[in-house]
């Protein structure tokens, strides 16, 4: 199983049989996006990569904060 979420994705279009391009039509991204998705860009949209995602059966979502741990002093 591929270890990030470039390499997931990038495993899950070959596996489709896709090209950069039809991934990038059929989930309504530019081609820009999925050449940067797939090559590990760090600031990417969460939505527009959702909108990839989606067409896996996948989505990411925000981690929730334990903001109890944030209020906490550190010595």
């Amino acid at each position: 199983m591929p270890s990030s979420l470039a390499a997931f994705v990038k495993h899950r279009r070959k596996l489709l049989q896709l090209s950069q391009p039809d991934l990038a039509a059929k989930a309504g991204v530019g081609l820009r996006f999925v050449r940067e998705l797939e090559q590990g860009k760090a600031t990417l949209r969460l939505d527009k990569v959702n909108l990839v995602l989606r067409l896996f059966g996948h989505e990411l979502a925000p981690a929730p904060l334990d903001r109890t741990r944030l209020l906490e002093t550190q010595p």
